[in-house]
């Protein structure tokens, strides 16, 4: 039998895809046009409208390992274009970026089985400590079939990756040192690990050349990676902490799956609109067949 754990790893390699089609997609650049912000504008403003009008301070540590200068810039800026409109234009980018990829898997009655089982899940789960999966849950839910997928997904996905801080914090990996860490280059291969690599994580996260290097360094006197010219490596000790890191969030993360018998069978029947979204060819590493 599955156990909880091993289904929360095998959702979170399943559905994230899936959820990630609002910050990699072909249309981003008309909905940055449209709306007059920028891409880090539009990413904060998107993903973070369900918080409300709330201080930069509290979406800073809701998003964690980007650099709070840029939210305190980036915000301002969402909330004054006005968050309803930015999520509206969400909507209608991902109702033409989603349905393209689906194609006539778009009309399948599934979907809507399907994303309404999701929602039953996140329904029934706790949100204490989880305020980014808890704004997301109580944010209006589109009744288009695979709109209304891609918000049950993303409330499970933010659910997991709000247990995901509470690992960070625990291993007292402040938010620089857990893009370094996260970004820092293993020995061994690991098959099915998602990284943007150094470049993207800086550029996206803000982090300048000082600070990384700096974290980098608040590392290396703990042991947990080494430091080269060609970049940061993790120590033995550093991949310990990374698969206990790993872990604890999938640990974490089971709580949601524990009481659901027929998990394994709703993560599985996902997977062929998850197909056609990699399929499409659009995500960080895939190609369109």
């Amino acid at each position: 039998m599955t156990t909880p754990t091993a289904l929360a790893r095998a959702a979170y390699r399943t559905l994230e895809p899936f959820h990630v089609t609002s910050y990699f997609n072909p249309e981003l650049a008309s909905a940055y046009e449209d709306t007059g912000l920028d891409g880090h504008a539009w990413y904060v403003g998107a993903r973070a409208a369900p918080m409300g009008q709330c201080a930069p301070s509290v979406v800073a540590a809701a998003f964690y390992n980007f650099n709070p200068a840029l939210i305190e810039r980036v915000w301002p800026a969402a909330v004054a274009v006005g968050l309803d409109t930015i999520s509206e234009r969400r909507w209608t980018l991902l109702d033409s970026v989603i349905g393209t990829a689906l194609g006539t898997l778009a009309a399948d009655k599934e979907i809507a089985t399907i994303a309404d089982r999701l929602r039953e899940i996140g329904d029934a789960a706790s949100f204490a400590g989880r305020p980014l999966s808890a704004a997301w849950h109580a944010a209006d839910r589109p009744e288009v079939p695979h709109l209304a997928l891609w918000h049950s997904i993303t409330v499970l996905r933010e659910w997991r990756g709000d247990g995901h801080l509470a690992a960070l914090i625990d291993s007292e990996l402040d938010p620089t040192e857990a893009a370094v860490f996260h970004e820092a280059h293993r020995t061994a291969p690991e098959p099915g690990r998602r990284a943007l690599g150094k470049r993207i994580t800086q550029l996206t996260r803000q982090w300048s050349e000082s600070e990384w290097g700096s974290a980098a360094e608040r590392l290396a006197t703990r042991g947990l990676l080494t430091i080269s010219s060609e970049g940061e490596t993790l120590t033995e000790d550093g991949v310990a902490l990374d698969h206990h890191i790993e872990e604890r969030t999938d640990v974490m993360a089971s709580a949601v799956w524990r009481d659901v018998p027929d998990a394994e069978e709703l993560i599985t029947s996902v997977r062929p609109y998850v197909k056609a979204v990699i399929d499409a060819g659009f995500l960080p590493g895939t190609k369109k067949r």
